[in-house]
């Protein structure tokens, strides 16, 4: 049985795990079936990392996490899991994509958020053929073409800049007049000649066909008028959902206590409803979705599982 199990491998669960295995615990396990770095290896651009003043991609910034975090005994599990259980005994049972299924004494989840669907008509049927939500990863195959970005927040403007360099044009659509992002950012997009901002409005739809992917993005303004912009990609930037599906039991229903907006209720420990249950990171109440924060959390919890561990031993 694993002595600790982190489910989510971003900077929370790194975090956790560096601080678990540096504080004594031997058998810790955290499964992330992808690539360990978390939604900031998407960015384009991260600037605000205390200690870190060399501006770099998130891909870059996270790079050096894995070799870190791994080196007190952290082993790194490439597997999905479906859910988590609580025992009788007070262990807890991990069920793997595969179905298969791992115990451990106490559990860290740390399973972070995806980025929000828009929900405006053929964003599915166009996604990957030029809806994304992505402009680190996508952005290249508009080079010298126009886009749209859709947003108002400090990651949609850092997007809509950065495709600025790539792009002939970047169309910024935003449903306010005025933006949720840091004033220095929202500066920098004002400035900028390449950036066109269309104010008070929303993406009603795009079009496109299968052969050329999106080639028209529909903007109906709050007055109702519409404009059609003729690109071939749009980029959404409309915040965040948590992904908290692995704490719901066979019956759909959550196996500690959580929030109305579907966060894990925490204390100032990272500890749930739940004796050996912590979590950290975008997943735990009031998160503020920063990667200092998340990292923060992560060490917290890790600490309070080597607390919980030894209680056990008492």
């Amino acid at each position: 049985m694993l002595d600790l199990a982190i489910i989510g491998g971003g900077p929370a669960g790194l975090s956790a795990g560096l601080y678990a295995t540096r504080g004594g615990l031997k058998n810790v396990v955290m499964f992330e079936k992808g690539m360990p770095g978390g939604q900031i290896t998407s960015s384009s651009e991260m600037e605000n990392y205390p200690g870190v003043a060399q501006v770099q991609d998130g891909l870059s910034f996270m790079q050096p996490w894995l070799e870190q975090c791994t080196r007190f005994g952290l082993k790194h599990e490439m597997a999905g899991v479906a859910r988590v259980a609580k025992n009788s005994d007070g262990s807890f049972d991990i069920t793997l994509d595969d179905g298969s299924k791992q115990s451990a004494k106490s559990l860290i989840i740390a399973t972070g958020s995806e980025p929000r669907r828009a929900g405006f008509k053929g964003e599915d049927e166009f996604f990957g053929k030029g809806v994304s939500t992505c402009a680190t990863c996508d952005g290249f195959f508009y080079k010298g073409k126009e886009v749209a970005v859709l947003g108002g927040g400090d990651t949609a403007l850092e997007e809509a800049l950065y495709l600025a360099n790539i792009c002939a044009k970047v169309y910024l659509i935003h449903r306010r007049d005025e933006f949720r992002a840091s004033p220095i950012t929202t500066q920098k997009v004002k400035e900028n000649p390449k950036i066109e901002l269309i104010l008070n409005a929303n993406v009603q739809e795009v079009k496109g066909d299968d052969k050329n992917g999106l080639n028209l993005v529909v903007v109906k303004f709050n007055d109702g008028t519409t404009r059609n912009l003729e690109v071939p990609g749009i980029f959404t930037f409309v915040g965040l959902n948590v992904r908290n599906e692995v704490i719901k039991d066979e019956n759909g229903k959550f196996i500690c206590d959580m929030t109305s907006n579907g966060q894990i209720a925490v204390n100032l420990k990272m500890q749930t409803s739940i004796p050996g249950l912590f979590a950290a990171g975008d997943i735990r109440q009031d998160a503020p979705k920063q990667v200092v924060c998340a990292a923060g959390d992560g060490a917290i919890a890790g600490l309070s599982a080597i607390a919980y561990i030894e209680s056990l031993k008492k």
